[in-house]
């Protein structure tokens, strides 16, 4: 079958210049790929008229569906509109559906009035089908040419990807002859890609060529996905699960999850299984932890809370650390963290805690604690387990990689708990 291909052109000033960071093509490509559309190029363009025009021209000289996104708000620099109703042909109308969302939005949502820059949210080229914005003011706009497809989003994110999702994504099913595609994903975590690499490398030299294997790092952790793409979906989806159970056991010891989730989802299943509760007190990563456990919807039923114990103070009257180990052993060391450990216990009256201290950057470190260093501990009321990490990135990335540290250890710390 031959490949459906797109591209993804994303418009704005602001994101040439690095003041935005480019999310959308990212998720567009994901969620395409998901359903067998190949995505061929990927570029950003300037609110520019002519810069616009031209890549309109190459993409759609190359690829079936053209996707773009930005340059549809209220404002004199958002182009994106006016441009594609010159460049297939149309006339300027009010569409009543975008109309009545823009009125809704603003009398019973925003509740405050319209100006006449706001009604020319729901002006859009006759010659397009409208895809209405369930989320915000900007429809979109589906365009077709010379048998290809051009689909016009508003490039605020969570807009975009609600048209997407609702709209876009069926009618592309829809439209074209896809490929049957799936996929299967697990997580690993304290082993790098490259040793990760060479471990499995017979595995992935023998993989029929209908199936590829993706390796997706991201700070201490290896996402490994498999998927396949052919015309019978029974025997596909057997022989991805065939391929799929060995690449498990061949990864078993650094399996965190045989499913495409983060560790914190993964953190959240094990905790809900056992129904257990779970809190956290922190130092150096500065309440991180709490924010990655309470981003998953239903987190409530497992998390207690936290104690972001950065100061000294803190972590003796709140914690109950005290003097003489801050004095003696430092804030950075194995015996604050794990009187950080049996303090936060009693203070959070949960289940199981886990807690950090350690320097992230760039001041602070010496020869005996250099920045990087990071102590965590995991607790229940019978034991308290602590490690020692050390990273070598910038403060960020160092905070990131202690947070992404502290919850694999306690996941397997609860797991060895039955």
């Amino acid at each position: 079958m031959e490949k459906t291909a797109a591209s993804i052109i994303t418009i704005g000033d602001e994101l040439l210049i690095g003041q935005v960071i480019d999310t959308n093509s990212a998720w567009m490509a994901q969620e395409l790929n998901k359903i067998g559309v190949w995505v061929r190029h990927r570029l950003a363009v300037g609110d520019v008229w002519d810069d616009i025009w031209k890549a309109l021209d190459e993409e759609s000289a190359q690829s079936q569906i053209i996707l773009i996104t930005g340059g549809l708000g209220p404002t004199a620099d958002d182009i994106t509109k006016p441009l594609l109703n010159e460049y297939f042909g149309g006339k300027i109308v009010v569409d009543e559906g975008a109309l009545a969302n823009v009125k809704h939005i603003f009398e019973k949502v925003l509740q405050r009035p319209m100006i006449e820059r706001n009604l020319k949210q729901a002006e859009v080229p006759d010659v397009c089908k409208v895809i209405q914005n369930k989320r915000g003011t900007a429809p979109g706009m589906w365009f077709e040419k010379d048998n290809k497809i051009f689909v016009s989003m508003p490039g605020v994110p969570n807009e975009m990807k609600g048209m997407m999702t609702d709209a876009v994504l069926p009618a592309l099913r829809e439209k074209f002859r896809l490929p049957f595609i799936a996929h299967r994903t697990l997580l690993t975590a304290g082993i790098g890609e490259s040793f990760l690499a060479e471990h499995i490398s017979a595995f992935e030299t023998a993989l029929p060529s209908y199936i590829r294997l993706a390796y997706l790092p991201n700070y201490g952790m290896v996402r490994l996905r498999l998927t396949i793409q052919g015309e019978d979906p029974l025997a596909m989806e057997k022989e991805l699960q065939e391929q799929f159970d060995r690449l498990r056991k061949l990864t078993a010891q650094w399996m965190v999850i045989d499913e495409d989730l983060t560790l914190q989802e993964a953190l959240g299943k094990v905790l809900k299984a056992r129904g257990r509760t779970v809190g956290t007190a922190e130092s150096c990563t500065g309440g991180y932890i709490a924010h990655l456990i309470t981003s998953i919807p239903g987190s409530s039923q497992y998390f207690k809370g936290s104690v972001v114990s950065y100061a000294n103070e803190v972590k003796q009257q709140i914690l109950g650390v005290s003097a003489a180990t801050l004095e003696t052993a430092g804030a950075v060391s194995e015996e604050t963290v794990r009187e950080m450990a049996a303090g936060a216990l009693a203070a959070l009256d949960t289940d199981y805690v886990v807690v950090t201290s350690g320097i992230m950057g760039p001041d602070g470190g010496s020869a005996e604690k250099p920045v990087g260093t990071a102590w965590v501990a995991v607790a229940n009321r019978q034991r308290i387990d602590a490690q020692r990490f050390w990273f070598r990135f910038d403060r960020q990335r160092n905070i990131e990689l202690t947070a992404t540290n502290a919850l694999n250890l306690l996941r397997k710390f609860i797991l060895a708990d039955g």
